[in-house]
């Protein structure tokens, strides 16, 4: 900052030079006593916009160089619409998408988008809001549910190393594990012909319902439990109305009829001394809960709590009481690009949405990430037990509406007990 009292002690030597010598009163007129006395508030004042002039300046040339900068990214780095193979395990996030405007719930999302900004894949200034970079993801996974095989198309600016650079800012449990470029018109959901989901759950799940569940370890399934639970997940094949495997869709909805192309329960397997198996589910595309339901469903009359023939009628127009199954197990597998792929894949343009390369990298994620976290829950936090023991709350031979009306005549008779007692 430029010092005042120097600066007129400077002034006042110059004027009386020029006094001696007879100069100032040819150039200058007398300044009065008044103006003498306003001449340090002149000299403040300048001295004030010169430096607010150097400020602005500064923060113009500031400015300037980081667009240039910008400038520079995008013509040495353009973007490209370009799909991610994503994996990631589930546990602690409220899910895949992102809740706009609300960071109490953590998704998978937030963490993605967090590290394609530091990476410095995006702007910053798009991280707000990703339909600038055209972001679309192909599932929606819910609260806890894990993938191995999540597939996000966008676009980004393909930097050097970009896998490695975007994973070093993302947590251990998600990670890319592959890119691959794409049509500019490309959309992971819309192009999306198919879906592949794994459910791992505990065999107990299938013990009758009077088993010791505190007993857990020691349960081995039967080959022909086995037998049995596949032929019920048989019967999931092809067109359904599955209005009753969702929330909030009537019976005449047509967007509650689903195409289901396979669904079978693997050979059990011990890990950490506790018996799993692996369900895998294969559709055109799910509902909010629906694999869940299916699931639940099916163990429900294994143990003996619904008969057969519920299947059959949770198809139909009325309304069945179907138990949702814990979403601890359920991992989105891989996601089906075949019509893409027929279209585009051939053409020596652009690569098939197929990841034979990646299969090491998944396996690997999901030995590490995504197996353990499922049996360690399980076997610390027992969800799938504590969810059988609410499965005599259900009332699988009436319809929903009737086990709420049966639930609150209990309630009513509970509360006259009470009143009379």
């Amino acid at each position: 900052m430029i010092k005042v009292r120097p600066l007129l002690s400077a002034l006042v030597k110059h004027r009386v030079t020029l006094e001696r010598h007879g100069y100032l009163c040819k150039f200058f007129p007398i300044m009065s006593e008044g103006s003498k006395a306003e001449q340090p508030d002149k000299l403040l004042k300048r001295t004030t916009e010169e430096n607010e002039d150097s400020a602005e300046w500064v923060h113009t040339a500031k400015r300037i160089k980081v667009e240039g900068e910008h400038a520079e990214d995008e013509k040495r780095y353009p973007k490209k619409k370009v799909v991610l193979l994503l994996a990631y395990s589930g546990k602690g996030y409220y899910g895949m998408q992102r809740n706009a405007g609300n960071s109490e719930f953590r998704t998978i999302e937030d963490d993605l988008v967090t590290g394609l900004i530091k990476s410095g894949c995006i702007p910053e200034n798009h991280g707000d809001d990703m339909k600038k970079m055209s972001f679309q993801r192909c599932a929606r996974t819910d609260k806890g549910v894990s993938a191995a095989g999540q597939v996000v198309s966008l676009k980004l600016r393909l930097i050097e190393d970009i896998i490695e650079k975007i994973n070093e800012h993302l947590p251990p449990q998600i990670q890319v594990l592959g890119i691959k470029r794409v049509t500019q018109s490309f959309n992971s959901k819309n192009n999306c012909d198919a879906r592949t989901y794994s459910y791992m759950l505990p065999t107990v799940a299938f013990s009758p319902k009077d088993y010791d569940t505190g007993n857990t370890a020691a349960f081995r399934l039967e080959p022909d439990t086995l037998e049995r639970v596949n032929r019920l997940f048989s019967l999931y094949k092809g067109t359904h109305n599955f209005h009753n495997f969702t929330s909030q869709k009537a019976p005449n909805d047509p967007s509650a009829r689903r195409y289901i192309t396979e669904m079978s329960c693997g050979e059990p397997f011990i890990r950490s001394n506790i018996e799993f198996v692996v369900i895998t589910v294969r559709g055109q595309s799910f509902m909010m809960h629906q694999i869940r339901k299916m699931i639940g469903l099916v163990i429900a009359v294994i143990k003996g709590y619904a008969e057969e023939e519920v299947l059959e009628r949770s198809w139909g127009q009325e309304k069945v009481d179907i138990p949702k199954a814990p979403g601890l197990g359920l991992v989105l597998e891989r996601v089906h690009f075949d019509r893409y792929n027929k279209r585009f894949g051939g053409d020596g343009l652009h690569e098939r949405l197929e990841w034979e390369h990646e299969e090491e990298a998944v396996k690997a994620f999901k030995e590490a990430h995504i197996y353990p976290t499922i049996v360690d829950t399980e076997c610390q936090e027992g969800s799938m037990v504590s969810w059988m023991a609410t499965l005599p709350n259900h009332d699988f031979e009436g319809t929903a509406t009737g086990a709420r009306e049966k639930k609150d005549q209990k309630q009513d008779n509970a509360d006259l007990g009470n009143d009379s007692g």
